[in-house]
């Protein structure tokens, strides 16, 4: 078995025509597609073999005629499965994050510059998922494909297995294509992760409120660094679009900051376990809505919040010590 994969290995390497990943879009022409009998093709086959013998023994005519119309039939599903994957294309699509122990769904668009639809065309990755799709006339089409995320930093998309037994199922054309995509893969969040540090002042600490929560106190003139959940809505909406943004302002919250520092963790626990803890921080942090920073090794971010400051501290955890 191993030496089978070995074969087929060595093969899909040699199909692909070059060195992978391939520049955008990837488009299957006439070298790249194969085509083999599946095991209905086979039987399809032996059973014709079978009936040509049995007219050759008994001299029938209308035998004769019946092998090679459905010979006849055979051939022409060698052309139109071959056919149903000429000149597809293949563009990368996006791929959203993931952590850890998640599946990397990496979309994928195809288009058919034909005005015959492709009909059955699976996409497949090897470990990974495999989708049957349609794409209609001289249109596109997406498709997302999903591969387990086992470790952190950038998941390459591996290569991609193109294949269709339309439309009679007795052949099987396929081709190979690898195109340039990433997946960003963050650290596992810690689930036992211990409490971040406590600081005092605005050089670090946690958000402190007030022992009856934070009261609506007022607004202000709106700040670039003022989270989205605090702009006035509901007033900028009753303006004519003139004027410009206020802030609502809460109190119970004091200036502090929280800092996430890598020096926190403890020394002895290895790489990967120290940021599952610092990942599990930052996300309790987005999730209060702490300011906060992030001190790593090769990296500092600067207190702040937001959706970006949250993407931007994860990529930093995911590619820390990036080979």
């Amino acid at each position: 078995m191993k030496l089978a994969d070995a074969i087929r290995e060595r093969f899909a390497i040699w199909a692909l025509r070059s060195r992978p990943p391939e520049p955008s879009p990837v488009v299957l022409g006439y070298r790249r597609i194969y085509v083999l009998p599946t095991r209905d093709g086979m039987a399809f086959g032996a059973s014709l073999v079978l009936m040509l013998l049995g007219a050759i023994n008994y001299n029938l005519s209308l035998g004769y005629a019946l092998v090679f119309l459905l010979a006849g039939l055979g051939i022409t599903t060698i052309f139109h499965s071959f056919r149903n994957l000429l000149a597809v294309s293949l563009v990368p699509g996006k791929a959203a994050p993931v952590f850890v122990g998640e599946i990397a769904h990496f979309g994928l668009v195809l288009h058919n510059p034909d005005r015959e639809p492709r009909r059955l065309l699976t996409l497949s990755l090897r470990n990974g998922t495999a989708e049957t799709l349609d794409i209609p006339a001289a249109m596109s089409a997406e498709v997302r494909l999903g591969l387990p995320a086992s470790r952190r930093g950038w998941l390459a998309l591996p290569r991609i297995t193109l294949e269709t037994t339309y439309p009679l199922g007795l052949i099987r054309a396929w081709a190979y294509a690898a195109p340039e995509m990433y997946c960003l893969v963050y650290p596992e969040p810690a689930t036992d992760a211990p409490p971040p540090p406590h600081a005092s002042g605005t050089a670090g600490g946690r958000l402190q409120r007030s022992p009856t929560g934070d009261d609506f106190s007022g607004l202000r003139s709106h700040q670039p660094a003022d989270p989205p959940r605090h702009v006035a809505w509901k007033a900028a909406a009753r303006q004519d679009g003139t004027a410009p943004l206020l802030t609502k302002q809460f109190s119970g919250a004091s200036a502090e900051t929280l800092w996430l520092d890598w020096s926190a963790t403890d020394i002895g626990i290895p790489t990967e376990r120290r940021l599952s803890i610092l990942t599990r921080w930052v996300l309790d942090a987005a999730q209060s809505g702490t300011s906060w920073g992030l001190r790593l090794p090769s990296e500092t971010l600067p207190p702040d919040t937001g959706t970006a400051h949250l993407q931007a501290s994860l990529k930093a955890l995911a590619l820390h010590d990036a080979a």
